[in-house]
């Protein structure tokens, strides 16, 4: 089963690009894993892919230390400051930073670890009361003050669009995640790539490509509706 999802869904990023005049090469495939057991990771492993997307760190920690050292793990929900130890060190990417007080955490561990944390600062683009992130008008002066953090380097942006039942709704919530990248990447600031956006879900990854997404975290349509029963 995940084989052929995998590969349907990799002939939908392919195709989204081919729409919007994209290599595929330019747009990764986080398989979202979170919840789901070692054997079923090790099946996706085991078609090729290394790029993992986790929400809980203490259950990524345990998959990380399992797993094999070439996987990607990317965390991908809100991270608990008390938490900052599981992943920096094993996160190849954090995409969920929102505050200055989370970035000098992970700075603190960071140096303690002697490593460098690649992150994402994430915007609440729609502004929807039960999501974490920044309003986009926050940003850029977060971006700024984080930027000065030695142990740490802002990769890009992340946002998490609303569930809608048509994901052309969402065009424009990643639209201005996509301009909001541009500005920030032309103030030239130290420390500060732009190179990723990370944006789109099972529901609506092809359009978020479309309007430029670099990462796509997809779960459900790799992996099975999770059950959170297990949890």
């Amino acid at each position: 089963m995940i084989r052929e999802n995998l590969l349907e869904v990799e002939e939908k990023i392919r195709l989204a690009c081919e729409r919007s005049e994209r290599n595929p090469d330019e747009v990764t495939l986080i398989a979202v894993s979170k919840t789901k057991p070692m054997e079923m990771i090790e099946e996706a492993i085991a078609c090729g892919k290394r790029e993992f997307g986790e929400n809980k760190a203490q259950e990524m920690k345990e998959k990380c230390d399992s797993l094999p050292e070439d996987i990607k793990w990317h965390f991908i929900g809100h991270l608990q400051t008390n938490k900052v130890k599981y992943v920096v060190g094993r996160a190849y990417l954090i995409h969920s930073v929102d505050s200055y007080h989370l970035a000098e955490v992970i700075e603190a561990e960071s140096v303690k670890k002697d490593v460098i944390s690649h992150i994402l600062i994430e915007v609440n683009v729609a502004q929807e009361e039960s999501k974490f992130g920044l309003k986009t008008d926050e940003t850029l002066s977060l971006v700024e003050k984080v930027a000065k953090l030695p142990h740490i380097r802002i990769d890009g942006l992340m946002t998490i669009a609303p569930f809608v039942e048509n994901a052309q709704n969402n065009r424009s919530v990643f639209r201005e995640l996509r301009k909001l990248s541009v500005d920030i990447k032309e103030k030239n600031i130290d420390n500060v790539s732009m190179n990723v956006l990370s944006m789109g879900m099972t529901n609506d990854y092809e359009v978020a490509i479309e309007e430029g997404a670099t990462y796509v975290r997809v779960g459900t349509a790799i992996f099975g509706e999770r059950d959170y029963g297990k949890l």
